[in-house]
Protein backbone atom coordinates (compact mmCIF):
# COMPACT_ATOMS: atom_id res chain seq x y z
CA UNK A 1 0.00 0.00 0.00
CA UNK A 2 1.35 3.44 -0.83
CA UNK A 3 1.88 6.21 1.62
CA UNK A 4 -1.29 8.51 2.41
CA UNK A 5 0.47 11.33 0.57
CA UNK A 6 1.30 8.95 -2.20
CA UNK A 7 -2.69 7.88 -2.23
CA UNK A 8 -3.24 11.80 -2.56
CA UNK A 9 -1.46 12.50 -5.23
CA UNK A 10 -2.53 9.61 -7.10
CA UNK A 11 -6.14 10.71 -6.51
CA UNK A 12 -5.70 14.18 -7.83
CA UNK A 13 -4.05 13.03 -10.84
CA UNK A 14 -5.93 14.03 -14.11
CA UNK A 15 -7.87 11.23 -15.66
CA UNK A 16 -6.18 11.54 -18.81
CA UNK A 17 -3.10 11.11 -16.79
CA UNK A 18 -3.83 7.88 -15.33
CA UNK A 19 -5.44 6.80 -18.77
CA UNK A 20 -1.99 7.39 -19.97
CA UNK A 21 -0.01 5.29 -17.14
CA UNK A 22 -2.12 2.04 -17.50
CA UNK A 23 -1.92 1.88 -21.24
CA UNK A 24 2.06 1.85 -20.82
CA UNK A 25 1.70 -0.22 -17.95
CA UNK A 26 2.88 1.96 -15.16
CA UNK A 27 0.23 1.68 -13.03
CA UNK A 28 -2.72 -0.52 -12.55
CA UNK A 29 -6.47 0.34 -12.33
CA UNK A 30 -6.08 -1.88 -9.07
CA UNK A 31 -3.73 0.55 -7.54
CA UNK A 32 -6.57 3.55 -8.77
CA UNK A 33 -9.22 1.87 -7.56
CA UNK A 34 -7.25 0.90 -4.28
CA UNK A 35 -6.12 4.76 -3.78
CA UNK A 36 -9.33 6.07 -4.23
CA UNK A 37 -11.16 3.68 -1.92
CA UNK A 38 -9.06 4.71 0.74
CA UNK A 39 -9.17 8.22 0.54
CA UNK A 40 -13.07 7.86 0.25
CA UNK A 41 -13.29 5.64 3.54
CA UNK A 42 -11.00 8.41 5.18
CA UNK A 43 -12.14 11.84 3.62
CA UNK A 44 -15.81 10.97 3.21
CA UNK A 45 -17.46 10.76 6.77
CA UNK A 46 -16.59 14.16 6.57
CA UNK A 47 -18.35 15.76 3.52
CA UNK A 48 -20.95 13.03 2.94
CA UNK A 49 -20.81 12.39 -0.94
CA UNK A 50 -21.50 8.73 -1.37
CA UNK A 51 -24.96 7.04 -1.21
CA UNK A 52 -23.23 3.79 -2.31
CA UNK A 53 -19.85 3.19 -2.09
CA UNK A 54 -19.34 -0.08 -4.52
CA UNK A 55 -15.75 -0.99 -3.73
CA UNK A 56 -15.99 -5.06 -3.31
CA UNK A 57 -17.32 -4.58 -7.13
CA UNK A 58 -14.88 -1.99 -8.31
CA UNK A 59 -11.82 -3.87 -6.85
CA UNK A 60 -13.50 -6.85 -9.10
CA UNK A 61 -13.64 -5.17 -12.54
CA UNK A 62 -9.98 -3.42 -11.81
CA UNK A 63 -8.71 -6.61 -11.52
CA UNK A 64 -10.11 -7.92 -14.90
CA UNK A 65 -8.91 -4.48 -16.64
CA UNK A 66 -5.61 -5.46 -15.35
CA UNK A 67 -5.61 -8.53 -17.20
CA UNK A 68 -7.26 -7.38 -20.14
CA UNK A 69 -4.17 -4.65 -20.39
CA UNK A 70 -1.80 -7.64 -20.32
CA UNK A 71 -3.48 -9.44 -23.16
CA UNK A 72 -2.72 -9.08 -27.05
CA UNK A 73 -5.59 -6.32 -28.64
CA UNK A 74 -5.20 -4.28 -25.66
CA UNK A 75 -4.84 -1.31 -27.74
CA UNK A 76 -8.06 -1.84 -28.87
CA UNK A 77 -9.41 -1.37 -25.25
CA UNK A 78 -11.74 1.46 -24.62
CA UNK A 79 -10.76 4.69 -23.89
CA UNK A 80 -11.69 4.81 -20.25
CA UNK A 81 -10.52 1.34 -19.66
CA UNK A 82 -9.64 0.78 -15.92
CA UNK A 83 -10.90 4.45 -14.88
CA UNK A 84 -13.18 4.96 -12.41
CA UNK A 85 -16.57 7.02 -11.97
CA UNK A 86 -18.87 7.75 -9.97
CA UNK A 87 -22.56 8.72 -10.94
CA UNK A 88 -25.20 10.91 -9.76
CA UNK A 89 -27.88 8.57 -8.27
CA UNK A 90 -30.68 9.95 -10.48
CA UNK A 91 -29.32 7.47 -13.08
CA UNK A 92 -29.72 4.00 -13.25
CA UNK A 93 -27.34 1.50 -12.86
CA UNK A 94 -28.25 -2.22 -13.64
CA UNK A 95 -27.81 -4.36 -9.88
CA UNK A 96 -26.49 -1.14 -7.51
CA UNK A 97 -29.37 1.06 -5.60
CA UNK A 98 -30.52 4.29 -7.12
CA UNK A 99 -32.23 6.08 -4.37
CA UNK A 100 -33.16 9.48 -6.45
CA UNK A 101 -32.40 10.79 -2.49
CA UNK A 102 -35.48 9.35 -0.97
CA UNK A 103 -36.83 7.21 1.56
CA UNK A 104 -39.33 5.86 -0.51
CA UNK A 105 -36.62 4.22 -2.42
CA UNK A 106 -33.83 3.70 -0.40
CA UNK A 107 -34.00 -0.33 -1.96
CA UNK A 108 -34.35 0.06 -5.19
CA UNK A 109 -31.96 -1.86 -7.66
CA UNK A 110 -32.39 -1.12 -11.35
CA UNK A 111 -32.28 -3.51 -14.01
CA UNK A 112 -31.38 -1.46 -16.66
CA UNK A 113 -28.83 1.23 -16.90
CA UNK A 114 -29.40 5.11 -17.50
CA UNK A 115 -27.37 5.64 -21.24
CA UNK A 116 -24.70 8.02 -19.92
CA UNK A 117 -23.28 5.19 -17.69
CA UNK A 118 -24.40 2.72 -19.93
CA UNK A 119 -21.68 4.55 -22.47
CA UNK A 120 -19.30 5.14 -19.55
CA UNK A 121 -19.09 1.40 -19.01
CA UNK A 122 -19.00 0.21 -22.41
CA UNK A 123 -15.90 2.45 -22.82
CA UNK A 124 -14.28 0.31 -19.69
CA UNK A 125 -14.99 2.72 -17.32
CA UNK A 126 -15.52 1.25 -13.57
CA UNK A 127 -18.70 2.06 -11.03
CA UNK A 128 -16.61 3.35 -7.66
CA UNK A 129 -20.01 4.60 -6.17
CA UNK A 130 -23.38 6.34 -6.29
CA UNK A 131 -23.00 10.47 -5.29
CA UNK A 132 -25.70 11.92 -3.21
CA UNK A 133 -28.33 14.43 -4.44
CA UNK A 134 -31.37 15.86 -3.31
CA UNK A 135 -34.38 14.33 -3.05
CA UNK A 136 -34.97 13.69 -6.92
CA UNK A 137 -32.60 16.10 -7.88
CA UNK A 138 -35.39 18.91 -7.28
CA UNK A 139 -33.63 21.57 -4.74
CA UNK A 140 -30.58 23.74 -5.57
CA UNK A 141 -28.55 22.28 -2.26
CA UNK A 142 -27.55 19.06 -1.43
CA UNK A 143 -29.42 17.26 1.34
CA UNK A 144 -32.19 14.77 1.73
CA UNK A 145 -34.04 12.79 4.29
CA UNK A 146 -32.10 10.06 2.81
CA UNK A 147 -28.71 11.14 2.99
CA UNK A 148 -28.68 14.14 5.25
CA UNK A 149 -26.19 17.10 4.32
CA UNK A 150 -23.46 17.10 2.08
CA UNK A 151 -20.36 19.14 2.80
CA UNK A 152 -18.37 21.31 0.66
CA UNK A 153 -15.11 20.16 0.63
CA UNK A 154 -13.57 23.85 1.32
CA UNK A 155 -15.55 24.43 3.90
CA UNK A 156 -17.36 21.72 5.85
CA UNK A 157 -19.84 24.43 7.31
CA UNK A 158 -21.32 25.42 3.71
CA UNK A 159 -23.21 24.04 1.14
CA UNK A 160 -22.18 22.70 -1.90
CA UNK A 161 -25.00 23.69 -3.79
CA UNK A 162 -27.18 20.79 -6.11
CA UNK A 163 -28.13 18.94 -6.99
CA UNK A 164 -25.06 16.97 -8.60
CA UNK A 165 -23.53 18.20 -5.15
CA UNK A 166 -22.13 14.83 -4.22
CA UNK A 167 -20.77 14.67 -7.98
CA UNK A 168 -19.01 17.82 -7.20
CA UNK A 169 -17.31 17.53 -3.52
CA UNK A 170 -16.50 13.65 -4.42
CA UNK A 171 -14.54 15.44 -7.49
CA UNK A 172 -12.98 18.48 -5.85
CA UNK A 173 -12.43 15.98 -2.37
CA UNK A 174 -10.08 13.96 -4.91
CA UNK A 175 -12.66 10.74 -4.30
CA UNK A 176 -12.81 10.41 -7.87
CA UNK A 177 -11.71 12.28 -11.28
CA UNK A 178 -14.33 11.81 -13.53
CA UNK A 179 -18.28 11.84 -12.48
CA UNK A 180 -21.44 12.55 -13.46
CA UNK A 181 -24.38 14.81 -12.45
CA UNK A 182 -27.44 16.05 -14.31
CA UNK A 183 -28.77 19.95 -15.11
CA UNK A 184 -31.63 21.23 -15.67
CA UNK A 185 -31.95 24.70 -14.09
CA UNK A 186 -27.91 24.65 -13.00
CA UNK A 187 -27.64 21.44 -11.37
CA UNK A 188 -24.10 20.83 -12.82
CA UNK A 189 -22.79 23.83 -13.00
CA UNK A 190 -23.82 25.52 -9.29
CA UNK A 191 -22.29 22.35 -7.73
CA UNK A 192 -19.42 22.72 -9.76
CA UNK A 193 -19.01 26.10 -9.23
CA UNK A 194 -18.90 26.26 -5.41
CA UNK A 195 -16.62 22.99 -5.08
CA UNK A 196 -13.67 24.78 -7.57
CA UNK A 197 -14.58 22.17 -10.10
CA UNK A 198 -15.42 21.60 -13.94
CA UNK A 199 -18.98 21.19 -14.73
CA UNK A 200 -20.43 20.91 -17.97
CA UNK A 201 -24.28 21.61 -19.16
CA UNK A 202 -23.85 19.84 -22.85
CA UNK A 203 -26.40 21.35 -25.75
CA UNK A 204 -29.48 19.49 -25.09
CA UNK A 205 -29.71 15.96 -27.05
CA UNK A 206 -25.56 16.10 -27.46
CA UNK A 207 -25.82 13.66 -24.39
CA UNK A 208 -28.55 11.36 -24.80
CA UNK A 209 -31.14 11.08 -21.67
CA UNK A 210 -32.94 8.27 -20.27
CA UNK A 211 -33.95 7.17 -17.08
CA UNK A 212 -33.13 10.56 -14.97
CA UNK A 213 -36.34 12.88 -16.67
CA UNK A 214 -38.79 12.24 -19.55
CA UNK A 215 -37.36 12.07 -22.87
CA UNK A 216 -39.23 14.84 -24.31
CA UNK A 217 -37.78 17.59 -21.29
CA UNK A 218 -36.13 19.40 -23.98
CA UNK A 219 -34.54 21.58 -20.83
CA UNK A 220 -32.81 18.78 -18.12
CA UNK A 221 -29.32 17.38 -19.77
CA UNK A 222 -26.45 15.01 -17.95
CA UNK A 223 -23.01 15.96 -18.02
CA UNK A 224 -19.27 15.30 -17.08
CA UNK A 225 -18.08 16.87 -13.75
CA UNK A 226 -13.93 16.65 -13.13
CA UNK A 227 -11.15 18.56 -12.06
CA UNK A 228 -10.07 19.83 -15.66
CA UNK A 229 -11.32 20.64 -19.06
CA UNK A 230 -9.00 17.94 -20.33
CA UNK A 231 -11.23 14.91 -18.61
CA UNK A 232 -14.54 16.63 -19.18
CA UNK A 233 -13.67 16.77 -22.72
CA UNK A 234 -12.68 13.15 -21.98
CA UNK A 235 -15.98 12.28 -21.07
CA UNK A 236 -17.60 14.30 -23.53
CA UNK A 237 -15.99 12.11 -26.75
CA UNK A 238 -17.44 9.18 -24.44
CA UNK A 239 -21.00 9.41 -24.03
CA UNK A 240 -21.78 12.16 -27.14
CA UNK A 241 -24.02 11.13 -30.11
CA UNK A 242 -27.52 10.00 -30.93
CA UNK A 243 -29.67 7.05 -29.53
CA UNK A 244 -33.13 6.46 -30.48
CA UNK A 245 -34.62 6.88 -26.99
CA UNK A 246 -34.23 10.46 -26.70
CA UNK A 247 -35.82 12.52 -29.56
CA UNK A 248 -33.49 15.27 -29.23
CA UNK A 249 -30.34 13.77 -29.90
CA UNK A 250 -27.95 15.44 -31.95
CA UNK A 251 -26.95 13.58 -34.84
CA UNK A 252 -23.51 14.30 -35.16
CA UNK A 253 -20.77 11.72 -33.39
CA UNK A 254 -17.60 10.52 -32.92
CA UNK A 255 -16.25 13.66 -32.36
CA UNK A 256 -12.93 13.57 -30.13
CA UNK A 257 -13.16 16.44 -27.91
CA UNK A 258 -10.06 15.53 -26.41
CA UNK A 259 -8.50 15.95 -29.37
CA UNK A 260 -9.74 19.49 -30.29
CA UNK A 261 -8.49 21.05 -27.30
CA UNK A 262 -4.71 20.85 -28.36
CA UNK A 263 -3.58 24.47 -29.29
CA UNK A 264 -6.61 25.45 -28.28
CA UNK A 265 -6.78 29.54 -28.05
CA UNK A 266 -9.20 32.50 -27.54
CA UNK A 267 -7.39 34.48 -29.95
CA UNK A 268 -8.96 36.79 -32.11
CA UNK A 269 -12.17 35.74 -30.74
CA UNK A 270 -15.37 38.12 -30.05
CA UNK A 271 -16.20 37.70 -25.90
CA UNK A 272 -19.07 39.08 -24.76
CA UNK A 273 -19.01 40.42 -20.91
CA UNK A 274 -21.56 40.28 -18.51
CA UNK A 275 -21.12 41.24 -14.84
CA UNK A 276 -24.92 40.11 -13.66
CA UNK A 277 -26.54 39.31 -16.57
CA UNK A 278 -28.87 41.95 -16.02
CA UNK A 279 -29.86 40.85 -12.47
CA UNK A 280 -27.64 42.06 -9.41
CA UNK A 281 -26.35 42.15 -6.81
CA UNK A 282 -23.58 39.77 -6.90
CA UNK A 283 -21.49 39.36 -3.78
CA UNK A 284 -17.82 41.68 -4.55
CA UNK A 285 -15.69 38.56 -4.06
CA UNK A 286 -17.07 37.28 -7.13
CA UNK A 287 -17.63 40.22 -9.42
CA UNK A 288 -13.84 41.38 -8.69
CA UNK A 289 -12.43 37.88 -9.45
CA UNK A 290 -14.67 36.97 -12.86
CA UNK A 291 -14.00 41.00 -14.21
CA UNK A 292 -10.15 39.74 -13.70
CA UNK A 293 -11.40 36.69 -15.42
CA UNK A 294 -12.22 38.39 -18.36
CA UNK A 295 -9.33 41.03 -18.19
CA UNK A 296 -7.54 38.02 -18.67
CA UNK A 297 -9.53 36.74 -21.79
CA UNK A 298 -8.68 39.86 -23.63
CA UNK A 299 -4.46 39.31 -22.54
CA UNK A 300 -5.32 36.17 -23.99
CA UNK A 301 -5.83 37.84 -27.77
CA UNK A 302 -10.00 37.97 -27.38
CA UNK A 303 -11.90 41.15 -28.59
CA UNK A 304 -14.11 41.56 -25.10
CA UNK A 305 -16.84 43.93 -24.59
CA UNK A 306 -19.22 44.27 -22.33
CA UNK A 307 -22.69 43.46 -22.55
CA UNK A 308 -26.31 44.13 -21.03
CA UNK A 309 -28.36 41.51 -20.82
CA UNK A 310 -32.34 41.86 -20.15
CA UNK A 311 -33.74 38.59 -19.73
CA UNK A 312 -37.08 37.66 -18.13
CA UNK A 313 -37.14 37.40 -13.76
CA UNK A 314 -34.80 34.48 -13.31
CA UNK A 315 -36.66 33.16 -10.09
CA UNK A 316 -40.24 34.15 -11.22
CA UNK A 317 -39.36 32.46 -14.25
CA UNK A 318 -37.90 28.98 -12.50
CA UNK A 319 -40.98 28.57 -10.15
CA UNK A 320 -43.32 28.90 -12.85
CA UNK A 321 -41.36 26.62 -15.11
CA UNK A 322 -40.60 24.02 -12.43
CA UNK A 323 -43.22 23.73 -10.08
CA UNK A 324 -45.06 21.73 -12.24
CA UNK A 325 -42.74 19.28 -13.75
CA UNK A 326 -41.35 18.80 -9.43
CA UNK A 327 -44.99 17.99 -8.57
CA UNK A 328 -45.77 15.68 -11.56
CA UNK A 329 -42.63 13.82 -10.33
CA UNK A 330 -43.71 13.98 -6.96
CA UNK A 331 -47.29 12.90 -7.66
CA UNK A 332 -45.89 9.80 -10.21
CA UNK A 333 -43.10 8.78 -7.66
CA UNK A 334 -44.63 9.08 -4.34
CA UNK A 335 -48.43 9.71 -4.02
CA UNK A 336 -49.64 7.35 -6.70
CA UNK A 337 -47.63 4.71 -5.64
CA UNK A 338 -49.23 5.07 -2.08
CA UNK A 339 -46.33 6.05 -0.33
CA UNK A 340 -45.92 8.05 2.71
CA UNK A 341 -45.75 11.94 1.72
CA UNK A 342 -44.27 12.41 4.91
CA UNK A 343 -40.89 10.73 4.22
CA UNK A 344 -39.84 13.44 2.00
CA UNK A 345 -37.71 16.86 2.44
CA UNK A 346 -40.69 19.53 3.20
CA UNK A 347 -39.79 22.02 0.45
CA UNK A 348 -41.27 19.11 -1.50
CA UNK A 349 -44.30 19.74 0.09
CA UNK A 350 -43.94 23.17 -0.17
CA UNK A 351 -43.30 23.26 -4.10
CA UNK A 352 -46.62 21.07 -4.65
CA UNK A 353 -48.31 23.80 -3.07
CA UNK A 354 -46.83 26.27 -5.33
CA UNK A 355 -48.16 24.69 -8.38
CA UNK A 356 -51.47 23.66 -7.12
CA UNK A 357 -51.59 27.82 -6.89
CA UNK A 358 -50.42 28.09 -10.82
CA UNK A 359 -52.89 27.70 -13.51
CA UNK A 360 -52.51 26.19 -16.96
CA UNK A 361 -51.97 29.52 -18.59
CA UNK A 362 -49.14 30.35 -16.40
CA UNK A 363 -46.71 27.71 -16.92
CA UNK A 364 -47.58 27.73 -20.91
CA UNK A 365 -46.86 31.45 -21.00
CA UNK A 366 -43.26 30.66 -19.34
CA UNK A 367 -43.06 27.57 -21.67
CA UNK A 368 -43.90 29.93 -24.84
CA UNK A 369 -43.46 33.66 -24.39
CA UNK A 370 -40.98 34.02 -21.41
CA UNK A 371 -38.97 30.91 -22.96
CA UNK A 372 -38.94 32.73 -26.92
CA UNK A 373 -37.80 36.27 -24.78
CA UNK A 374 -34.95 34.18 -23.26
CA UNK A 375 -33.55 32.36 -26.34
CA UNK A 376 -33.99 35.30 -28.52
CA UNK A 377 -31.53 37.59 -25.82
CA UNK A 378 -28.79 35.05 -26.17
CA UNK A 379 -29.16 34.37 -29.57
CA UNK A 380 -28.81 38.74 -29.92
CA UNK A 381 -25.69 38.29 -28.15
CA UNK A 382 -24.14 35.18 -30.18
CA UNK A 383 -25.24 36.71 -33.51
CA UNK A 384 -22.26 38.84 -32.68
CA UNK A 385 -19.96 37.51 -30.43
CA UNK A 386 -18.32 33.84 -30.62
CA UNK A 387 -18.63 33.61 -26.30
CA UNK A 388 -20.26 34.85 -23.75
CA UNK A 389 -18.88 34.57 -20.35
CA UNK A 390 -20.28 35.72 -16.66
CA UNK A 391 -20.60 34.44 -13.18
CA UNK A 392 -21.53 30.68 -12.44
CA UNK A 393 -23.27 31.97 -9.48
CA UNK A 394 -23.77 35.46 -7.93
CA UNK A 395 -22.31 34.29 -4.44
CA UNK A 396 -19.57 31.53 -3.23
CA UNK A 397 -20.52 28.76 -1.25
CA UNK A 398 -22.87 30.03 1.90
CA UNK A 399 -22.88 28.54 5.18
CA UNK A 400 -25.48 25.40 4.95
CA UNK A 401 -29.13 27.26 4.88
CA UNK A 402 -31.52 25.27 6.97
CA UNK A 403 -35.37 25.27 6.27
CA UNK A 404 -35.04 28.69 4.26
CA UNK A 405 -33.19 26.17 1.69
CA UNK A 406 -30.68 29.24 0.39
CA UNK A 407 -28.68 32.69 1.25
CA UNK A 408 -31.15 34.95 2.85
CA UNK A 409 -29.04 37.91 1.52
CA UNK A 410 -26.39 38.57 -1.01
CA UNK A 411 -24.22 41.67 -0.98
CA UNK A 412 -26.37 42.93 1.67
CA UNK A 413 -29.80 42.66 -0.30
CA UNK A 414 -32.61 40.29 0.71
CA UNK A 415 -33.16 37.31 -1.20
CA UNK A 416 -36.30 37.48 -3.38
CA UNK A 417 -36.27 33.64 -2.47
CA UNK A 418 -33.70 31.44 -0.70
CA UNK A 419 -33.98 28.28 -2.73
CA UNK A 420 -33.84 29.61 -6.27
CA UNK A 421 -30.91 32.30 -5.50
CA UNK A 422 -27.92 29.91 -6.53
CA UNK A 423 -29.29 29.59 -9.82
CA UNK A 424 -29.72 33.39 -10.48
CA UNK A 425 -27.20 32.93 -13.56
CA UNK A 426 -27.55 29.25 -14.60
CA UNK A 427 -31.40 29.19 -15.10
CA UNK A 428 -31.58 31.11 -18.80
CA UNK A 429 -29.12 29.49 -20.93
CA UNK A 430 -30.65 26.21 -19.97
CA UNK A 431 -34.07 27.09 -21.05
CA UNK A 432 -32.29 28.75 -24.15
CA UNK A 433 -31.02 25.47 -24.85
CA UNK A 434 -27.23 26.53 -25.84
CA UNK A 435 -24.15 25.18 -23.59
CA UNK A 436 -22.35 26.11 -20.91
CA UNK A 437 -19.26 25.20 -18.96
CA UNK A 438 -18.35 26.39 -15.41
CA UNK A 439 -14.75 26.44 -14.39
CA UNK A 440 -13.07 27.59 -11.36
CA UNK A 441 -11.42 31.27 -12.07
CA UNK A 442 -9.91 32.44 -8.34
CA UNK A 443 -10.22 31.90 -4.66
CA UNK A 444 -11.92 34.19 -2.46
CA UNK A 445 -9.76 35.26 0.75
CA UNK A 446 -11.56 32.89 2.72
CA UNK A 447 -10.23 29.95 0.22
CA UNK A 448 -13.66 29.23 -1.41
CA UNK A 449 -13.51 29.02 -5.19
CA UNK A 450 -15.38 31.33 -8.02
CA UNK A 451 -16.86 30.05 -11.19
CA UNK A 452 -17.06 31.85 -14.63
CA UNK A 453 -19.37 30.49 -16.93
CA UNK A 454 -18.46 30.27 -20.92
CA UNK A 455 -21.42 29.79 -23.15
CA UNK A 456 -22.05 29.75 -26.74
CA UNK A 457 -24.46 29.48 -29.33
CA UNK A 458 -26.02 26.09 -30.47
CA UNK A 459 -24.06 23.09 -30.48
CA UNK A 460 -20.97 24.55 -30.18
CA UNK A 461 -19.78 22.61 -27.14
CA UNK A 462 -16.47 22.25 -28.37
CA UNK A 463 -16.23 26.15 -28.42
CA UNK A 464 -16.90 26.37 -24.56
CA UNK A 465 -14.48 23.82 -23.87
CA UNK A 466 -11.54 25.08 -26.15
CA UNK A 467 -12.21 28.42 -24.14
CA UNK A 468 -12.63 27.07 -21.29
CA UNK A 469 -9.02 24.69 -21.76
CA UNK A 470 -7.56 27.72 -23.06
CA UNK A 471 -8.41 29.82 -19.78
CA UNK A 472 -6.71 27.02 -17.24
CA UNK A 473 -3.82 27.03 -18.88
CA UNK A 474 -3.45 31.02 -18.50
CA UNK A 475 -4.97 30.65 -14.86
CA UNK A 476 -4.44 27.23 -13.46
CA UNK A 477 -6.26 26.06 -10.27
CA UNK A 478 -6.03 22.05 -10.27
CA UNK A 479 -3.02 22.36 -8.07
CA UNK A 480 -4.82 23.98 -5.29
CA UNK A 481 -6.66 20.99 -2.94
CA UNK A 482 -9.34 21.35 -0.23
CA UNK A 483 -7.77 20.79 3.22
CA UNK A 484 -9.24 17.62 4.36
Amino acid sequence: MRAPAQIDDLCFTPAVVLRDLTRRRELSPVEIVEAYLHRIERVDPQVNAFVTVTGEEALEHARRAERDLGKDGAEELGPLHGLPVTVKDLTSTAGVRTTFGSRHFAGNVPDTDGLIWARLKAAGAILLGKTTTPEFGEHSITESPLTGITNNPWDLERTVGGSSGGAGAAVAAGMGALATGSDGGGSIRCPASFCGVVGLKPSRGRIPIWSEQPVFDDVDVVGPMTRSVADCALMLSVVAGPHPYDPYSLLDSGTDYLALLEDASVDRLRVAFSPDLGDPPVEPAVATTVASAAAAFAELGAEVETVEMVLPDPIDYAIRWWAPAIALEFEEKVTDAGLDEGASHPEMLRIRQLAAELSAIDHVRQALTERERIHRAFADVYADHDLLIYPTTAMVAFPHPGPEGGPLEVAGVPSRNPMWENQRFTEAVSHAGFPAVTVPCGFTEEGLPVGLQITAGHGRDDTVLRAAAAFEAARPWADRRPSL
